[in-house]
């Protein structure tokens, strides 16, 4: 299918030449997979170089052009064969039939003088200890579009400060210039205003502007927002990497980007969905290949969130062996390409030169030769697993999974596999199955029980074309499901608890533990698997269990030394915190109660208490564990609330493998799936606000039974789904 290609065909009528700039070029932002290019029956690109999803280009189209009358552009597109460094989908999701062929990024007509700028950058470092002095270094790319010699002036401004040089150019030359503050002592700025993703401060931008000039005609000028920053990273102790931001530490907890199944591109989409992201307190998107749109990028800058980024795994891009020469030379020129369309951006955290695999020796030396010469300034992995090679060496990364369903217990015990050391680059407790709001959209049998065929077909591929992983899971621990309303609340509860429990182990083990990314943070399409927000950004489970765990003061339960600890993740001492701990049974008698002063550190973890073991060698089955941190002013700061097995689930380990570790023993929670039914009383308000519409639900319990995992949600009169709706809590107890 699809072998006859996509034709695109514009009629445009073309500005008129100006002197000084009569030099015009079209620029092709993405183009997937080989192009043939014509303007006004001239061809200007072809098969042999315009090749490579992931390539842009530029093309000098003076001598084509028709200045200030009508012009024909064609382009026709073919797409990539297996064989091709295309854009690939993995077992996220089904790939499209016509393999995302086309143009994929923007095309713009671009009219200058006789020498252009383009890529602009400032990289920071700071020489001293303190953050008091920021020494700048200023990059950008110059090209002659001529066939002579031209002298002139680079000039620019940074942070209110004006720089230039004198420069010749040869014809046609290209040429990196550089201001560097060790030979311009005024690129040192004192007391700058940084960039710091969310959680840590401001993530105020500068703008950087460079202009070249000759005979006192500006022939181009670019600019581009920038940060104030400076991003390392190391080897912690264990051979964790640990990540670095302006000097200060930062537990990376994240989740898998998927762009759009059909590469559409919606702002007030993305808008809403960095919005999700925030509200979760994640503070770190990765790109698996799907190195997404300008916009994408502007918005992280703007938000404060972190993106780690690289090559995808399981297809031509990691089959090294079967490369051709000009694989190699599209890798290169690819890698070349979205280093300079990308490295001027405050977000990016790092760049991954594999995915599953490390490149071998002779393609990961290219790809650093090129991540020089384009001037990279932050750091670089040869791959997300931890598997070194002889060129970069360690990663202190793993990628061990867990990609299906676990227990809570699982991510403090299983430390040598998924659990809370290193940093896990993709695992999650798997599957994430939509509200029936949600399914109403994507499925003519929404509430088929058992599953149909059209619910089978949005699973995943490969091993993940099933969820009998989590349907004996949720048989064993709570309950056979009759019907798929119980299916989802019973999958939403699980999730929220493994999610939850991830994100907190990792949370109690820093430093040990220094980065989780969770696979996934949304879909390319309606998917029951790896999501913590669905494709029609509804949330469930999962997501408020991820946005528990990451409140930036929280209390939480540990079931590996059944400790009670609270957890900073800001940047500052907070004193005179106050912490309650109550255990009961099922019939709400307390077992074991107990409180504290707390006071904690920045960026720290502190015991508060441990529950006896003695507890769980009772006859007690379930124990359920209520904590609050309050303020000062005894307002509530963090409130956690656990259900937990007197006997944790125990796992197989020796039959771990990538998916997951499957459960030797299941733990018991059936009781929880008979609880007698709780009488709550709802109110509801609604005001508006300078963000809003802001809905406040006030839940009252009169029973004397405990109120289970209770969801609020927001819907028409019919039932259907309104969304994106931010809560401050949800699957809540009472």
């Amino acid at each position: 299918p699809y072998a006859c290609g996509w034709w695109y065909r514009k009629v445009f009528t073309a500005p008129p030449a100006v002197a000084g700039d009569g030099h015009f070029s079209l620029y092709f932002g993405g183009i997937n997979y080989r192009g043939e290019i014509w303007l006004n029956g001239h061809q200007i690109g072809d098969l042999s170089t315009v090749a490579g999803a992931y390539r842009t280009y530029t093309f000098d189209i003076t001598e084509f052009i028709h200045p200030g009358g009508e012009n024909i552009l064609a382009v026709k597109t073919t797409a990539p064969t297996e064989k091709d460094l295309g854009i690939n989908w993995v077992d996220w999701n089904p790939c499209p039939p016509d393999k995302e062929m086309g143009l994929w990024g923007a095309v713009d007509l671009v009219q200058t003088g006789a020498v252009t700028v383009h890529s602009p950058l400032v990289v920071t470092h700071f020489p001293g200890a303190n953050l008091a002095l920021a020494d700048l270094t200023v990059y950008a790319e110059l090209h002659n579009a001529t066939g002579a010699t031209v002298k002139g002036i680079v000039s620019g401004t940074a942070v209110g400060i004006h720089f230039q040089q004198p420069i010749e150019l040869a014809p046609h030359e290209d040429r990196t210039v550089v201001f560097d503050a060790k030979d311009l002592p005024e690129l040192r700025v004192r007391d700058p205003k940084l960039w710091w993703p969310f959680q840590m401060g401001d993530p105020h931008l500068e703008r950087v502007t460079v202009a070249f000039s000759t005979e006192g005609h500006v022939t181009d000028e670019q600019g581009a927002e920038f940060g104030i920053r400076e991003i390392t990273s190391e080897l912690t102790s264990n051979g964790s990497r640990l990540f670095r931001v302006n000097g200060k530490p930062i537990l990376i907890r994240g989740a898998g980007w998927s762009s759009d199944l059909m590469l559409r591109s919606d702002e007030s989409r993305l808008r809403d969905q960095f919005r999700l992201v925030r509200d979760m307190r994640l503070n770190t998107i990765r790109l698996e290949g799907k190195l997404e749109t300008d916009q994408f990028f502007h918005l992280a800058d703007e938000q404060g969130i972190l993106v780690m980024l690289g090559w995808c795994c399981c297809d031509h891009w990691e089959h090294w062996k079967d490369w051709t020469p000009e694989d190699l030379q599209i890798a290169k020129a690819s890698l070349r390409s979205q280093m300079l369309r990308l490295r001027h951006h405050a977000s990016l955290l790092v760049w991954l030169n594999g995915s599953d695999n490390p490149p071998p020796p002779d393609v990961e030396r290219a790809y650093l030769q090129v991540e020089a010469d384009s001037h990279w300034p932050n750091p670089t992995l040869s791959s997300a697993t931890e598997k070194q090679t002889t060129v970069i060496g360690e990663t202190g990364v793993k990628m061990t999974g867990p990609y299906d369903y676990v227990a809570p217990s699982y991510w403090y015990a299983g430390l040598r596999f998924g659990g809370a050391s290193g940093f896990n680059t993709e695992t999650s407790p798997g599957p994430a199955i939509p509200s029936l709001a949600s399914r109403r959209k994507f499925l003519s049998d929404p509430e088929a029980w058992p599953p149909s065929s059209n619910w089978n077909l949005h699973n995943g591929g490969g091993d993940f074309v099933n969820l009998k992983v989590l349907g004996q899971a949720m048989e064993a621990i709570y309950a056979k499901p009759v019907s798929a309303a119980q299916y989802e609340r019973i999958a939403q509860t699980m999730e929220y608890d493994s999610e939850r429990a991830m994100f907190e182990a990792y949370a109690k083990n820093k430093y040990s533990s220094t980065g989780v990314i969770q696979w996934m943070l949304n879909n390319a399409w309606p998917s029951m698997i790896w999501h913590l927000f669905d494709y029609y950004l509804d949330t469930g489970g999962g997501y408020f269990g991820a946005k528990k765990a990451c409140e930036p003061i929280h209390i939480q339960y540990a079931y590996d030394d059944r400790s009670v600890v609270a957890v900073n993740s800001t940047y500052a001492p907070v004193t005179g915190l106050h912490a309650t701990v109550h255990v009961h049974n099922l019939a709400w008698k307390e077992l074991y109660g107990t409180e504290a002063t707390v006071n904690l550190a920045a960026d720290s973890v502190e015991r508060i208490a441990t529950i006896p073991e003695s507890l769980y060698s009772g006859a007690e089955r379930l124990f359920i564990i209520d904590l609050t941190l309050t303020g000062p002013n005894g307002n509530p700061v963090s409130r956690n609330f656990f259900w937990v097995p007197g006997t944790s689930t125990t796992f197989d380990w020796e039959k771990s493998d990538y998916t997951h570790t499957p459960a030797a023993r299941h733990e018991d929670l059936t009781a929880l799936a008979n609880l007698p039914p709780a009488q709550l009383d709802s109110q509801a308000e609604l005001e508006s606000t300078v963000n809003g519409r802001e809905l406040r639900v006030r839940l009252t319990n009169h029973s004397q039974v405990l109120a289970f995992q209770v969801r609020a949600a927001v819907r028409t009169a019919s039932g259907d789904l309104i969304a994106p709706v931010l809560w401050s809590d949800n699957w809540i107890e009472l």
